[in-house]
């Protein structure tokens, strides 16, 4: 089994089981290096317009290091980027804790639900999902639901 390293800058948030979820779900067998970045609705708002042109607020943006990995097994060796020591750098990932509140209560679950879902979501975008075709959305969300499965198996049971 790989290893994920999820670098929180910000604050603690319990990362470890979710990123044990998220490689079990992928089958990924490597080492990997994740940046955390939580903002606050001003510089989410401010980071979503300047870097992808949309003016608004959002939960997640996600800023891969790695193209064309989707579906892949990664192995050191394969990467061109340079390893953080023994690691193989994914990217960054930046929430905005605003948000995840708000949704929270829109979506009637936890806080820390809607953290967990949102770093599995960016965690996918890193290893190259995405959801611009319907295809594309049903294969990250299998693979997110699996991932939260994985890393809540209690709420699975009695499920088929």
């Amino acid at each position: 089994m790989g290893k994920l390293f999820i670098e929180c800058l910000d604050r603690k948030v319990k990362v470890k089981k979710i990123a044990k979820a998220v490689m079990t779900a992928l089958g990924q067998v490597s080492k990997f290096k994740v940046e955390l970045i939580f903002h606050n609705s001003e510089a989410m708002h401010n980071l979503n317009r300047t870097t992808r042109g949309v003016d608004s607020v959002t939960d997640v943006l996600s800023y891969p290091s790695l193209d064309g990995i989707r579906g892949k097994i990664l192995y050191p060796e394969d990467c061109l980027t340079e390893l953080e020591g023994r690691y193989i750098f994914l990217g960054s990932i930046v929430l905005c804790e605003e948000k995840i509140i708000q949704q929270a209560e829109e979506y009637g679950h936890s806080v820390e639900r809607e953290r967990e879902y949102l770093i599995i979501h960016g965690l996918m975008h890193l290893f190259g999902y995405d959801h611009m075709e319907e295809q594309d959305k049903k294969q990250m969300r299998t693979l997110e639901k699996s991932a939260l499965a994985i890393l809540h198996p209690e709420e699975n049971k009695g499920k088929a």
